[in-house]
C-alpha cells in the first residue's frame, strides 16, 4: 500500500482570540472547537483518505485532543487537532509523524505567491471584500494586507502569527483549503506592515522540501 505524504505539519501554539474563533465557524471546523491560548497541530496529507489513519493516530495516542477539522478535498486530506496542554498536542503529533514513518523537515517549505499592502481603500471595495469575508469586516479607508502562500494550510501559520504582533488589527479572511492559501487582514498601515513582515518571517523559518 502506497506510503502517504507529509504535505504539512504544523504545531500553532497559543492562538490568538480572532483565529481561533474562525477555526471554530461551523462552516470550517464541524467539529470541536478551539478557544484562545489553547494549541494546534495542522497536518496535510495526500492521498486524501490518508487522514482517516492520521487522526486514529492522533486520537488513539492522546484522547485528550480534540479534532476540529477532519476534511478531505480532492487530492489532500486535512486535519486539525487542538488541546490546552501543549504537551498533549506534541505528543498526537509524535504519534502521527511515527505512524507515517516521517519528521516535521519531510512537509513542505511554504512559499509566499503574493503580498500587498492597499491603503485606504474605498467604500466600494470593502464591500465587495466583505461579501466573501468569513471572518470580520474591513471599513473603509482602512490598510488591507493581502498574501497568498502554497500549500494552502499555511495560511494558518499567517494569520496567527499576525494577529500575536498586531492584535490591533481585523482578521477578514483566512483562506487554508485548497490550491492556495490566502489571508486577508485590515487596519492601520503601520501594523500592516508589522503583520506583513511577520508573517516573511514566520514562514521563512518554516523548514521543508521543496515543492
Amino acid at each position: 500500500m502506497q506510503q502517504p505524504e507529509l504535505r504539512v505539519y504544523l504545531l500553532l501554539e497559543n492562538l490568538q482570540r480572532q483565529f481561533a474563533a474562525y477555526l471554530g465557524t461551523p462552516t470550517l471546523a464541524r467539529g470541536y472547537p478551539p478557544f484562545e491560548g489553547q494549541h494546534s497541530l495542522i497536518v496535510e496529507v495526500a492521498p486524501g483518505l490518508a487522514i482517516e489513519r492520521v487522526i486514529d493516530l492522533a486520537l488513539r495516542a492522546v484522547p485528550a485532543v480534540e479534532p476540529g477539522i477532519l476534511f478531505v478535498e480532492r487530492q489532500f486530506g486535512v486535519l486539525a487537532v487542538h488541546g490546552t496542554r501543549l504537551d498533549d498536542v506534541g505528543r498526537a503529533g509524535a504519534a502521527i509523524l511515527d505512524g507515517l514513518g516521517a519528521t516535521p523537515s519531510d512537509q513542505l517549505r511554504p512559499r509566499v505567491l503574493y503580498s500587498d499592502v492597499i491603503e485606504d481603500i474605498t467604500d466600494q471595495h470593502a464591500v465587495i471584500v466583505n461579501r466573501n469575508r468569513q471572518a470580520s469586516m474591513v471599513l473603509p479607508g482602512q490598510t488591507l494586507l493581502v498574501v497568498e502562500m502554497s500549500p494552502a494550510l499555511f495560511a494558518s501559520a499567517a494569520a496567527n502569527a499576525a494577529e500575536k504582533v498586531a492584535p490591533g488589527l481585523t482578521l477578514v479572511d483566512v483562506s487554508m483549503i485548497g490550491a492556495a492559501g490566502r489571508v486577508y487582514l485590515a487596519g492601520s498601515t503601520e501594523q500592516v506592515v508589522v503583520a506583513r513582515d511577520e508573517i516573511t518571517r514566520v514562514l521563512g523559518e518554516i523548514e521543508g522540501r521543496d515543492s
